[in-house]
């Protein structure tokens, strides 16, 4: 049971979200929605506990292929950050919002980024690509994500202020071709950088929220000093370039860690945990 403890955490957590909803709401399908989240999330990590191959992967399209086809494309509902902004300006507590909240304004006081690690759409297909570790130094090119994040509030704003007719349609196309722009950015990056999370890192209008809650996240990787010997292999595994040998909360990176394990997996004194 110790050994399985966070993984039973996390389906709790999910649960409690899932039936608060539900009761709060009245609307059986925010019991349906956490419940399958948490659930993946959590046979997602217990297959990891058992050492499965890609098990990280295999929740990460569960999820992710769950909220951009189910979500975004049947039921039409824009989950990217156009869709936050709508929804929000409208002063509706539903979809979007609801979603971004439990998984990018207040769920990563408790769980950081793992949004990022098993459940982003956009990075599911990135993840799969050649350059799992950076074979480059980090760009300082991070300001390009506060631009998107901003034209993305302009954008919505835009179309309120200027009273567009047939907005819904305007919001499920803007989640398609917001997406297809995605892909092709990510990829394109990926390969010029020699980085598969390089989207991440400079272009995700996401993470202006992920950093800031991300810094607090009572789930976070720390070190062991006394079994840790400075090899320097966690810093060389680590897709979002974290200093995971300091345990400070300003650590280089610190709040761009996703949870992938990796480091853990690769220490060779088992000096990093949970």
């Amino acid at each position: 049971m110790k050994k399985y403890g966070f993984t039973i955490g996390i389906w709790f957590l999910f649960e409690a979200i899932a039936v608060t909803l539900w009761l709060a709401l009245d609307n059986v399908f925010y019991l349906f929605n956490f419940s399958y989240i948490g659930t993946c999330l959590a046979v997602g990590i217990f297959l990891y506990r058992r050492k499965l191959p890609y098990a990280r992967h295999i929740v990460q399209f569960a999820v992710g292929l769950y909220m951009l086809l189910y979500l975004g494309v049947l039921c039409n509902e824009n989950m990217q950050i156009e869709g936050f902004w709508y929804y929000l300006f409208l002063g509706v507590f539903e979809a979007a919002v609801i979603h971004y909240a439990v998984a990018k304004l207040f769920g990563p006081l408790f769980f950081g980024r793992g949004w990022c690690g098993y459940a982003c759409w956009t990075a599911m297909i990135l993840d799969l690509l050649p350059y799992k570790v950076p074979r480059e130094p980090r760009k300082n090119i991070g300001w390009i994500r506060y631009v998107v994040f901003i034209s993305s509030f302009l954008f919505v704003g835009a179309l309120f202020l200027l009273h567009v007719a047939h907005l819904e349609k305007i919001m499920f196309w803007s989640f398609i071709i917001g997406n297809v722009l995605y892909y092709i950015v990510g990829i394109s990056l990926a390969f010029l950088f020699r980085d598969n999370r390089a989207f991440c890192k400079y272009i995700c209008p996401i993470t202006v929220f992920l950093k800031s809650a991300s810094c607090f996240s009572l789930m976070r990787i720390k070190v062991d000093k006394d079994k840790c010997v400075s090899c320097g292999k966690c810093k060389q595994i680590c897709p979002m370039n974290v200093d995971i040998t300091d345990n400070s909360r300003k650590r280089e990176n610190g709040t761009e860690c996703i949870l992938c394990f990796e480091c853990i997996e690769e220490c060779p004194r088992r000096a990093l945990h949970l």
